[in-house]
């Protein structure tokens, strides 16, 4: 059987069938709900059921604590109804038109600007003319239905694109990263689904955004300021990108170079060595945020990257700068690992 969902403040009204989401129907209506990793981790599509039982689904306590459950929370990408539901949560615009598809594709391009950093160029059939917001991911699919998930790191056009560019970092004994760094070569055929997910710079709204990335989490941040550059910065952005080490800055050159008035980038290594040379910013890219942001009430956070980065910026940037919980837009970076925590 299936249930009726409910969303507040649209009054949207939709039908799960059974066995399915309540994220995954509403995407299906046509409602653009928030959401990005689609396996109950990085929260963004939390919500608050008003009325109606859910089966909260596989979610570790990590991400949907008992405490979270009892203030009526759960996450929509695992929430499946019990009964008809009505669900308090906040609906985006700006995604108009665009859907994700399953889209052939060729590697036209394939370098290693670091020793565990990938950048693959894609070029889509000359047909496409594929639309997507600056900030959003495609799974390339793999064999057996297996995905992976990466950032488009180029920035879109209003007519659409026939390249991508996508920043892989390895991971050892990574099922598609091995492949990457072993075997793939130029002119290989790969097939993706995208665009995906709802982290994309709003433009609803005037406030100066801080913009925060660890490794190859540079990769959307990179695209929204390539974005906001060409369509006439109009306010204030601060770009923060941490590594460990100075190689692993795998795109300095690049990301400098966004540089003008209105637009600040502050790399920060967490461990250099002697090595590095380094006469930066050192520490914790999040804490580095806090040092020149300790008033955060008035900003709009993007944050991309590990997952403990992200999770420690949400909580630190919210207790102790007093950042407004809705101005805080994330993407978190999953390896299979990451999606299985340790009970």
């Amino acid at each position: 059987m299936s249930y009726k969902v409910t969303l507040q403040p649209s009054a949207h009204v939709f039908e799960v069938p059974e066995g399915q989401s309540v994220l995954q129907a509403g995407l299906d209506a046509g409602f653009m709900m928030p959401y990005s990793c689609r396996t109950g981790v990085c929260r963004t599509c939390r919500g608050t059921i008003k009325e109606g039982r859910v089966d909260y689904g596989m979610v570790h306590p990590t991400y949907l604590p008992d405490t979270d459950k009892a203030k009526g929370y759960a996450l929509l990408c695992q929430a499946k109804p019990l009964s008809d539901l009505v669900v308090e949560v906040r609906e985006l615009e700006g995604l108009a038109g665009i859907r994700p598809r399953m889209i052939p594709c060729r590697v036209e391009k394939l370098d290693k600007p670091a020793p565990d950093v990938a950048v693959m160029g894609l070029r889509l059939p000359m047909n496409e003319n594929f639309r997507f917001l600056a900030g959003q991911y495609v799974d390339i699919l793999l064999k057996d239905g297996k995905r992976r998930s990466y950032s488009i790191a180029n920035a879109p056009r209003p007519e659409g694109v026939t390249y991508l560019e996508l920043h892989v970092r390895h991971t050892p004994g990574g099922l598609f990263t091995d492949h990457v760094f072993g075997k793939a070569k130029v002119r290989d055929i790969l097939r993706f689904e995208g665009p995906l997910a709802t982290f994309y710079l709003r433009e609803d709204s005037d406030k100066p955004v801080v913009m925060v990335a660890s490794g190859t989490g540079f990769a959307p941040l990179k695209a929204m300021c390539e974005s906001a550059l060409e369509k006439g910065l109009k306010r204030p952005i601060s770009l923060y990108w941490g590594c460990r080490a100075r190689r692993d800055l795998y795109m300095l050159e690049h990301a400098m170079g966004f540089e003008r008035p209105g637009l600040k980038v502050i790399p920060v290594l967490s461990d250099p060595t002697a090595e590095c040379r380094w006469a930066g910013r050192t520490g914790f890219v999040h804490r580095a945020v806090m040092e020149d942001f300790p008033d955060m009430s008035g900003v709009q956070v993007y944050a991309c990257g590990a997952p403990v980065m992200v999770d420690a910026a949400r909580q630190d940037f919210s207790v102790r700068c007093s950042l407004p919980a809705e101005e805080f837009f994330a993407d978190s970076f999953l390896t299979e690992a990451d999606r299985m925590p340790a009970s």
